[in-house]
């Protein structure tokens, strides 16, 4: 079952993390990880949300994305956004074609 990586991130020193945005995607890949998302236009439909900048990553499975977040290649990286970025960020599952499925038919 696929699952998310989804993060609104703030970015508070552009300089310092451009090593972060040019070497994550190579983590990410050794870890399943596809970028859905990488920031791009937001347009907050209700509530009273404001994200900055969302990214979207998906994995093979939770565990894959657990595994990338909690790697030792990802951690120096990892500290690196959290000293140059205010982030909040989740992993959730996804659903299989086959749940999808039954619920489009209900």
């Amino acid at each position: 079952m696929p699952a998310y990586l989804i993060v609104n991130i703030e970015i508070k020193d552009a300089e310092k993390i451009k090593k972060y945005l040019t070497s994550t995607p190579e983590i990410l890949n050794k870890y399943s990880g596809r970028f859905l998302v990488r920031g791009g236009q937001i347009w907050v439909a209700e509530g009273n949300w404001n994200p900055k900048r969302v990214v979207v990553v998906e994995f093979d499975s939770f565990e894959k994305a657990k595994e990338f977040y909690d790697s030792e290649q990802y951690e120096p990286l990892k500290k690196l956004r959290q000293s140059s970025a205010n982030t909040n960020m989740i992993i959730v599952n996804g659903i299989t074609n086959e749940m999808s499925n039954k619920l489009n038919k209900k």
